[in-house]
């Protein structure tokens, strides 16, 4: 299937590894044009080498903290048409929200609701004058149902997912052929979540594999999902095919979440 977007210029944000390394592999593949950002050099260089190597294409790189507005202003600079925006960041830590004071809250709010806000205000209008324009923003199934140590994160990405509500219906993006949609996953085989069964697997005193196999007994699909196919789908989101797709939660969850809406 044609996606019709090769030769377009894409920003995809935390894209060293994961699930935004995964979109941009996807999208390079499909011909566009990938500037991918990340706060370590190393790490970003090195996945912008092997992403542009596997899709025989140059892959532009920045290190940055996108969680910044110096971080924004460089990734900006790189890519400085955006067709494509890809908006990720690392999901903040879990805990008791009894523990939290302003500061992690202001932090989280400022990575999961703010930064994505201030990266499509800098480039939405800019799409819908050149008549085409895709945005995905990478938030979490947590979104759908809430998971309690998670709270800085579900109230963050919550704010977005309100925001985006009423943004992607404007008319003037809407009908600008501008579409803006949340891509919300599961569990996927990633460094977070193997990190993060570290401290679950000390705490109940078993082994990781253990609590992996546990997290995965726990899904209708039996696996985690692939960063491969969370970009795939991520790429098809930002299609000219999809282009009645607007203002959508999209759950990729392996059949996790068991509601009917």
């Amino acid at each position: 299937m044609d996606l019709g977007i090769k030769g377009r210029t894409a920003l995809v944000c935390a894209a060293s590894k994961g699930l935004g390394r995964g979109c941009a592999e996807a999208l390079a593949h499909e011909g566009v044009d990938v500037t991918i950002c990340a706060r370590t050099e190393a790490d970003v260089k090195r996945a912008a080498d092997e992403i542009g190597a596997a899709a025989g294409r140059r892959v532009a790189w920045v290190a940055c903290d996108i969680t910044t507005v110096e971080g924004r202003t460089a990734a900006l600079v790189a890519c400085p048409q955006v067709d494509i925006l890809i908006n990720n960041a690392g999901g903040p830590p879990p805990g008791d929200f009894r523990d939290w004071d302003r500061d992690a809250w202001i932090k989280a709010v400022d990575a999961n609701m703010l930064t994505p806000i201030e990266l499509m205000k800098a480039t939405v209008d800019k799409m819908a004058e050149r008549g085409f324009g895709r945005v995905v923003n990478i938030t979490s199934g947590a979104v759908k149902a809430p998971i309690d140590v998670l709270g800085l994160s579900n109230g963050a990405r919550s704010g977005l997912t309100g925001f985006v509500a009423g943004l992607a219906r404007q008319s003037k993006l809407a009908a600008g052929n501008v579409t803006i949609n949340n891509l919300l996953p599961g569990v996927f085989d990633t460094d977070r979540v193997r990190n993060t069964s570290v401290g679950t697997a000390a705490k109940l005193g078993k082994t990781v594999e253990e609590v992996l196999a546990q997290r995965r007994a726990t899904i209708p699909a039996k696996r985690f999902g692939t960063a491969e196919e969370f970009g795939a789908f991520c790429a098809f989101m930002c299609s000219a095919p999809a282009g009645y797709l607007t203002g959508q939660n999209i759950l990729l969850d392996g059949g996790a979440y068991p509601g009917t809406f």
